[in-house]
């Protein structure tokens, strides 16, 4: 049974370079049932998970963001009277989330010719949202298609070449800063809505602005995502950017300086490989972030 629809010339002229319509069939599918949800929430680490109030405005600032003090498995069985906004983050640790996402986007790749092989990085996130909340302004640093499962949801995306929406600054990578980015009520003018029901899907390409908001009843959706080497090579570069910055050594943007670049891969190719070891654990991913970027690294902690 295929899971998608689209047209193919559109998603062959679109994929990876803006935003486009498709139709699927995962609506109804049993992994997004809230008790399959509660219990993939109860199986992943904390900090893979984020939770907070979602009665908010796209250009909520991040530290007035109110927190919700229960724990994540109840905000998801609560949904529908919690006011709540929630993310699972890397659900494909799942193997049966997993094997979903990678058959939809093999199936995605093939429409739209491109090679399979080239998607790199497949991640999955599960959004949980009570009605009328709203997901702030922001980009993602990942390719991304948005599939609605059930209830409405109205996304909101604007040209990510349009500086004057997103500097180039606030595009560095950074765990001590958050997602939210500033907005103004005259941005919406360079909007464009998809409206989003059950069965159907948005392509959100890298670095493409965005806010979300759901409708009167609550949520549940899916962003597939995933990356390609050139944008696994841009985030190494904005990761040490946003970091040097972090430390007072403001960076030129990429492309600017191809010495300059290379060296920066290095240096994070050889950081990670460094540092992988003790990622595994939560609590010295935790402890690393901390050390390095700050208390603000870990904000997503609030929720607990």
């Amino acid at each position: 049974m295929h899971l998608i629809e689209l047209d193919r010339s559109t998603a062959r002229a679109s994929f990876h370079r803006a935003p486009f319509a498709m139709r699927h069939t995962l609506a109804g599918h049993d992994l997004f049932t809230l008790p399959r949800l509660v219990e993939l929430a109860k199986s992943m680490p904390r900090d893979r998970i984020e939770y907070n109030s979602g009665k908010l405005e796209p250009g909520v600032r991040p530290e007035e963001v109110p927190g919700i003090a229960i724990p994540a498995e109840d905000v998801i069985r609560r949904i529908e009277n919690a006011d709540a906004w929630l993310v699972i983050k890397g659900v494909e640790r799942d193997p049966a989330y997993r094997a979903l996402l990678h058959e939809f986007l093999t199936e995605v790749s093939s429409a739209a010719g491109s090679a399979t092989e080239r998607f790199e990085d497949l991640q999955g996130f599960i959004f949980v949202s009570s009605a009328g909340s709203v997901t702030p302004f922001h980009f993602d640093a990942e390719e991304n298609i948005l599939v609605q499962i059930r209830g409405d949801k109205y996304v909101h995306i604007f040209d990510n070449a349009d500086r004057s929406l997103v500097p180039e600054e606030s595009l560095e990578l950074s765990p001590a800063k958050h997602r939210n980015q500033p907005y103004r009520v005259e941005f919406e003018r360079r909007a464009e809505v998809f409206s989003l029901s059950p069965g159907d899907a948005v392509h959100i390409p890298y670095l493409w602005p965005h806010w979300v908001h759901t409708g009167s009843s609550w949520c549940v959706s899916m962003a597939m995502t995933w990356k390609t080497p050139v944008v696994r090579r841009l985030n190494k570069l904005r990761l040490i950017n946003g970091t040097l910055r972090r430390y007072g050594l403001p960076q030129p943007a990429p492309g600017l300086s191809h010495l300059g670049d290379s060296a920066k891969v290095a240096l994070h190719d050889a950081a990670r490989l460094a540092m992988e070891p003790l990622r595994r654990s939560e609590t010295l991913r935790r402890g690393l972030r901390g050390l390095i970027y700050g208390s603000g690294a870990n904000y997503y902690y609030r929720g607990s």
